[in-house]
């Protein structure tokens, strides 16, 4: 089985930390982010990675090689910066069969298993998001969906502290996601793609989940997320 990692943006919110290393090869205890990843997929039987790269992809491949953790890797190099749709279609040129994981090169979890979430995933749907369990929708945004888990909307980031479900960043897609692609290069998979889905669901589940995107967010995980 195949996934792909978005790892090719420009890390600016984290200012020099990210300067002249990527996002993904940031350490976060013994290990860095793409090994806690990696370990994370190979447990839900993942043996090959493609990583969507593009900004510091030099470093990247330096530093990676073509196996990583005992997994396979790949690169889908991006020249120019094609938003998260144009980076996964440009990755699936490289993808053999469905499903495929797809997910961002700066979160991470614990006590989670993505065998579970593949095991949800059924034919007729286009695809499946994690959704995380959340006390305080502030800084996320929310993924709204039915009893069956069909999700009917997309909020964007709302100045609320309400509990919700949180889009987790990992999707599991099967091959009729391609069919909703737009005919161009450059595309947001969240804004001209999922919306526009009838057979897209959410997993939702409660682990802790930090996206290291920001320089508060990177120290509370080197802070708590080690073991």
């Amino acid at each position: 089985m195949q996934a792909i990692i978005l790892c090719g943006g420009l890390s600016t919110r984290l200012g020099k930390t990210t300067a002249k290393l990527p996002k993904i090869l940031l350490k976060i205890g013994e290990n860095t982010v793409l090994e806690w990843q990696l370990t994370l997929l190979a447990e839900a039987g993942v043996n090959e990675v493609i990583l969507a790269s593009g900004h510091l992809h030099d470093v990247l491949y330096k530093q990676v090689g073509e196996k990583c953790a005992g997994v396979k890797i790949r690169y889908a190099k991006e020249d120019k910066p094609l938003g998260t749709g144009g980076a996964i279609q440009n990755a699936f040129r490289f993808v053999d069969d469905f499903p495929v994981f797809v997910l961002h090169g700066d979160i991470l979890m614990k006590n989670i298993s993505l065998t579970d979430m593949l095991s949800f995933l059924r034919p007729e749907m286009d695809g499946l998001l994690l959704g995380i369990s959340v006390s305080d929708l502030t800084s996320y945004g929310e993924i709204v969906a039915d009893a069956q888990g069909r999700i009917s909307e997309f909020k964007e980031k709302q100045q609320t502290d309400r509990p919700g479900c949180a889009n987790g960043a990992v999707f599991l897609f099967n091959r009729s996601i391609v069919n909703a692609f737009p005919e161009k290069e450059v595309f947001s998979i969240e804004r001209d793609v999922f919306p526009y889905l009838s057979q897209l669901y959410v997993h939702k589940v409660e682990t802790e989940w930090i996206d290291i995107g920001v320089p508060e967010r990177l120290e509370y995980a080197r802070q708590h997320f080690t073991s």
